[in-house]
């Protein structure tokens, strides 16, 4: 099974959550920037409220397709290895990629202020689950902002780390576990990259940012 692309994902996965009884009562977050295009699906689809979220990776200095681990807005950090590399260097990493998020969050709801999530059910939507480091971070920054219940939804996810998110979580939603999984490009024929103007698109036609 492959998706054709992030739209076709999307619509799986909202059937997935209605079936577990998630729907308008929800607001659904997409991880910026593939996560958005999976999320407005499913947010269409439940007739929740959309909304982005500006996680970054934290790269290796020297190796930076190896995620280190990950954050989000409001200070938010996870990290799942360090390497053995210095605490100042981890500390220079990690500041850059809050630096990065911040830019992006900004940049993402400068015309569409972010939703609160306080006391609702919180649905974090990404296009898929590598290593699991962006999602966890979104996780924490729902908890940090302090929503009921908070699920990790995806359309595809690697088994490992749907057990890891799963200990952080009230629960993960992923229609397609494959194994050997690889890398989540290879679960879509068609996985081209999104542009931050394209995920302020769809914050904008959504209409509750």
């Amino acid at each position: 099974m492959r998706y054709t692309d992030r739209t076709a994902a999307g619509l799986v996965l909202a059937d997935a959550l209605r079936q577990r009884g998630y729907g308008s009562e929800s607001i659904v977050v997409g991880l910026a920037r593939g996560g958005v295009v999976v999320a407005a699906e499913v947010a269409t689809t439940l007739g929740a409220p959309l909304d982005a979220l500006a996680v970054r990776k934290v790269g290796h200095p020297w190796h930076p397709e190896f995620a280190l681990g990950a954050v989000a807005p409001g200070g938010v950090t996870y990290l799942r290895d360090t390497d053995g590399l210095p605490p100042e260097t981890i500390a220079a990493v990690v500041a850059a990629a809050h630096q990065r998020a911040t830019a992006l969050d900004r940049h993402l709801h400068a015309a569409h202020p972010s939703l609160p999530v306080a006391g609702l059910r919180c649905v974090l939507v990404d296009d898929g689950l590598a290593t699991g480091a962006t999602m966890i971070a979104a996780v924490r920054w729902a908890r940090h902002t302090g929503a009921a219940h908070v699920v990790a939804a995806v359309p595809v996810g690697a088994y490992e780390s749907i057990q890891l998110v799963s200990r952080e979580t009230d629960e993960v939603v992923c229609p397609l576990v494959p194994h050997p999984f690889d890398a989540v490009g290879r679960w879509y024929a068609s996985f081209d990259q999104v542009e931050d103007e394209q995920v302020v698109a769809l914050l904008a036609a959504d209409g509750s940012s």
